[in-house]
């Protein structure tokens, strides 16, 4: 059974920084494109970042220069690092993985997906 156990969430002020992490278990870690989501109230669920199996990465625009995904193979990890945090970045944030090498911008490119961790951004 796989599972993504996302964790780092909480409540930051306008400018700060906060770290997300993602487990993965029941799959081969390695062999996965990783996926970060996440959802406003009110709003639809966006794309926000994308690490593939090869290691390449691929940002949403609204959140280049920001953020950073990466992954740690040997503990099944995905993170994301998340600087100069802005209110609209509050949101519950969902790690996502699918063996597509290629991974993807939407959420059904995805098979695997996670709970979600709550990012609140305030002034």
């Amino acid at each position: 059974q796989v599972q993504l156990v996302e964790s780092g969430g909480g409540s930051v002020q306008t400018g700060g920084s906060l770290r997300l992490s993602c487990v993965a278990s029941g799959l081969t870690f390695s062999g996965y494109s990783m996926g970060w989501f996440r959802q406003a109230e009110g709003k639809e669920r966006e794309f926000v970042a994308v690490i593939r199996r090869s290691g390449s990465t691929y940002y949403a625009d609204s959140v280049k220069g920001r953020f950073t995904i990466s992954r740690d193979n040997a503990k099944n990890t995905v993170y994301l690092q998340m600087n100069d945090l802005k209110l609209h970045d509050t949101a519950v944030y969902f790690c996502t993985a699918d063996s597509n090498p290629f991974g993807g911008s939407r959420w059904l490119d995805y098979r695997y997906r996670g709970q979600g961790t709550q990012v609140t951004v305030s002034s």
